[in-house]
């Protein structure tokens, strides 16, 4: 499926495919009950290479393009979401910002170890009040000395129970609204960082989400990441990674309810007959494909527009805002098609449809992207009227 793949684009799609239904999808129901962290699961990733594939060579990296990170990320999710997004996180934003903004000591210190998979990384930027708006946090840093001090509450916070390196924005001028934003590299280890309440969701139940406090958290002057007041910039940088990454968690778990659905309705019988025979079945069928295909053409094409420095903002909004929908789509159509059967824990749609709502959700809701992509689209057409006069 999908646009023509190099060899080597295929050849890690299928390694990524391999360790999915290996290691991954055998233990995801168990995970998803227990709501037990992937830890051996993420070591073994980090061996293979999965948990720094943007990361440059020169920094233990892989140094490989988005394409393969996507086809990569949607094997992964296919067999455990909750792992898939954890891996998305650390991968697109995080190490994606260190190596984009980081010094040369924050890149061998904390860089390093990220793309090896032996320190995991969260990103820490919504609060109680604050998701959409980044301008209206009220986390703030202050400059003392050679430290600054953070006070203030982060919440929805991917790994916040088990991540090894934060990345934090904080306000260093409150009044400077968007601009007034620093990041900060933020270990659990630094005093005054205290993990809150961990979150009882719906679905991704083996990633834990938590609050993060910071009460007088003391955080060397080293650790800012970027400029002072470049907060705001360090993440929006990361946002088309982090949006075709989310796209292709949806696609993995679209796929794999369509995959699922197809095998249910082969083997069960009704009326004297496999399911699989029933018209109307096969048309849902069709339409399930038929989303998966577009979704993942969408994610191709962002994805490589990237990989060509192409501006690709539409295309990754486009992306994340398709592939997402569908996965919720389709794991509900995968629901229908196991009918009483597809509503409890014993079978895995169950689990998928629960673990597919939350895309449409987080790294920018699918409303919010439609407001980008309206935004370029009628840009686009401004600039071409202009071109014609």
């Amino acid at each position: 499926m999908g646009a023509p793949l190099s060899k080597e684009q295929d050849m890690i799609r299928k390694s990524a495919r391999e360790f999915a239904r290996k290691d991954l999808a055998p233990k995801a129901g168990e995970r998803d009950r227990n709501e037990e962290y992937p830890a051996d699961s993420l070591k073994q990733m980090g061996e293979l290479g999965l948990l720094g594939m943007l990361v440059p060579e020169e920094y233990g990296g892989e140094g490989m393009d988005t394409v393969s990170y996507a086809l990569a990320l949607s094997e992964i999710a296919a067999g455990c979401a909750s792992t898939a997004v954890i891996m998305s996180v650390h991968n697109s934003i995080c190490c994606g910002s260190l190596t984009r903004f980081g010094t040369e000591e924050q890149r061998e210190r904390f860089l390093r170890p990220m793309a090896g998979g032996e320190v995991i990384a969260s990103f820490a930027m919504s609060e109680p009040e604050a998701g959409s708006d980044p301008a209206s946090m009220t986390t703030t840093a202050t400059r003392q000395g050679e430290e600054y001090i953070l006070n203030g509450t982060k919440r929805w916070i991917t790994g916040g129970a088990t991540s090894g390196v934060f990345i934090v924005l904080a306000k260093t001028d409150p009044e400077a609204g968007h601009k007034g934003i620093s990041a900060f590299l933020v270990t659990p280890d630094a005093p005054g960082f205290k993990v809150g309440r961990k979150e009882d969701k719906m679905g991704l139940k083996a990633s834990d989400t938590t609050d993060l406090i910071f009460d007088d958290c003391r955080v060397p002057a080293e650790n800012l990441l970027g400029q002072e007041g470049a907060g705001f910039k360090v993440a929006m940088s990361g946002l088309n990674d982090g949006r075709i990454g989310i796209a292709a968690q949806g696609l993995g778990v679209g796929r794999a309810a369509l995959e699922l659905s197809v095998q249910y309705a082969k083997q069960r019988e009704q009326f004297g007959r496999p399911l699989a025979e029933n018209q109307g079945l096969r048309w849902m069928i069709a339409d399930m494909a038929t989303d998966v295909e577009a979704a993942e053409g969408l994610i191709h094409t962002a994805a490589a527009m990237k990989d060509q420095g192409r501006e690709c903002s539409k295309e990754a909004s486009m992306a994340k805002l398709y592939a997402t929908e569908m996965a919720n789509r389709v794991a509900g159509q995968a629901v229908q098609i196991h009918g009483g059967y597809g509503y409890t824990k014993e079978f895995s749609v169950e689990r998928l449809y629960r673990d597919a709502r939350v895309f449409t959700i987080y790294e920018g809701t699918s409303q919010i992207q439609k407001i980008v992509i309206a935004n370029e689209v009628l840009a686009d057409q401004k600039k071409k009227k202009k071109g014609k006069k």
